[in-house]
């Protein structure tokens, strides 16, 4: 009789209890194998997901672009300074104008500006210095402002294509009078798609955007601590 019992108690906490069961499909929990697929979710987001697409692409082309231009920018020969100082201290001033315009890196330009004005007032080289090196900065910079557009305009594209989505939710509920709640959700959800869309491109080109500032930034330092080791060297004395 205590097996008997022990068995039944088993059998009732393991087995599913009909109204657990029926009150979860009322709850409308999906079964298992119902599953949102990320693709399926995209095709559904409707026409705008297309000018999200492109300027998804259009993001990832700029940030490459400028990415290995200005990763390019910021290398330079570390003996640079130490051969224009060497030529300059020298006297040599053909080799060290020769070794900065065959160097073509931003940081040389400048060095080059210095080396043509040498001979003027100070303040006459350093500020030929700084106009090339704001020319180079604005090249550095060309088309980084792509990004930030996009950073602002991708999910306004996401909240609108939301929008019409509800308004055609709410149209079509309004003709056919289905309120139920699975109706609404169903034409909401995937609606909401272009939102998350927008919003995870407009992320993604703000943080392209700074990183590729930070790292202009970068070249900067290293164009000014160059000028200003140039302007040490028109003070040394000659050899």
């Amino acid at each position: 009789m205590l097996l008997g019992l022990v068995t039944f108690i088993q059998d009732s906490l393991l087995s599913p209890r009909p109204d657990t069961v029926s009150a979860g499909a009322a709850a409308g929990v999906p079964p298992p194998d119902q599953q949102i697929h990320l693709l399926d979710m995209l095709m559904k987001g409707g026409v705008l997901m297309i000018p999200l697409g492109i300027l998804s692409l259009i993001a990832v082309y700029f940030f490459v672009e400028r990415y290995i231009t200005i990763s390019k920018a910021g290398k330079i020969e570390d003996n640079f300074m130490p051969m224009v100082r060497d030529h300059i201290t020298s006297g040599n001033l053909v080799a060290a104008r020769s070794l900065s315009k065959n160097t073509n890196n931003p940081i040389a330009r400048v060095i080059d500006k210095g080396i043509q004005r040498i001979g003027k007032p100070m303040e006459i080289i350093e500020k030929s210095m700084d106009n090339v090196t704001n020319l180079e900065v604005y090249k550095l910079e060309k088309n980084t402002v792509v990004l930030s557009i996009i950073a602002g305009i991708a999910p306004m594209f996401g909240f609108l294509g939301t929008i019409a989505g509800m308004i055609q939710t709410f149209f079509n509920i309004s003709i056919t009078s289905d309120i139920t709640l699975s109706a609404i959700a169903s034409g909401i959800y995937v609606k909401m798609v272009t939102s998350a869309t927008g919003l995870i491109i407009g992320l993604i080109a703000f943080i392209g955007y700074s990183y590729l500032n930070a790292q202009i930034d970068k070249v900067v330092n290293k164009m000014e601590g160059a000028s200003a080791e140039f302007v040490d060297i028109l003070q040394e004395p000659t050899r």
